[in-house]
């Protein structure tokens, strides 16, 4: 019994070790590999489109029947994978809304003053205001808006919101503000929506009541 235990273990050790130098590469051959296909997986190009299915065939280390270059979507017209917008085309919010024409100057944050926030001050839209502030501006601004967040002790200067010097701000110039930037305080008009912005704008109106 103990002379079969030896021949089975000696027999075991010998095949994995002939797996193991099946895996090795050498040469042009890179050996054997796991899930090749998150390997030499080839993304959709979103502005490009290569619909010939043998592009770069032999290039390509798969035996998935098609060229490496080829990233087209042949499920779509025209195996496109994004339709590029027509010329002088512009996009519009969820609301319908054009994109936020003012400059980013003395100029325009003056005239910013002026605009007419068109989201009403229902619990809703500063239960929703509240939400977007913790995420975009608690950080810096704190809680309540008194400039005591966790950046403010590393970048002093932070605005205190609640502060007498900005208590008569308007919710356009805060819109602005977040729109462009202003001091420390970075631009966010391409991470945060227009409408959200100005439901931002209605919560800090609400904190300084």
């Amino acid at each position: 019994m103990h002379t079969m235990q030896v021949i089975k273990k000696v027999m075991m050790g010998v095949s994995a070790a002939g797996l193991l130098a099946g895996c090795q590469g050498k040469g042009d051959y890179a050996g054997r590999e796991y899930a090749p296909n998150m390997y030499h997986s080839v993304a959709y190009e979103p502005l490009t489109q290569i619909t010939d299915e043998n592009a770069g065939r032999w290039v390509n280390a798969l035996d998935n029947g098609r060229g490496e270059y080829f990233n087209s979507n042949k499920y779509n017209p025209f195996h496109m994978n994004m339709r590029v917008p027509p010329p002088n085309t512009v996009r519009r919010t969820p609301n319908g809304w054009l994109p936020y024409r003012a400059s980013n100057d003395t100029t325009s944050l003056r005239l910013a003053n002026n605009l007419i926030n068109p989201m009403d001050s229902s619990k809703a839209v500063l239960a929703s205001g509240k939400i977007l502030f913790e995420t975009y501006c608690k950080h810096c601004h704190g809680a309540t808006g008194a400039g005591d967040g966790k950046v403010a002790d590393k970048f002093p200067g932070v605005a205190n919101l609640k502060g007498d010097a900005y208590k008569m701000i308007t919710e356009g110039h805060i819109f602005h503000v977040i729109t462009y930037g202003k001091g420390l305080m970075g631009a966010h008009g391409s991470q945060v929506a227009p409408e959200d912005r100005w439901r931002i704008a209605k919560y800090v109106k609400s904190l300084q009541k």
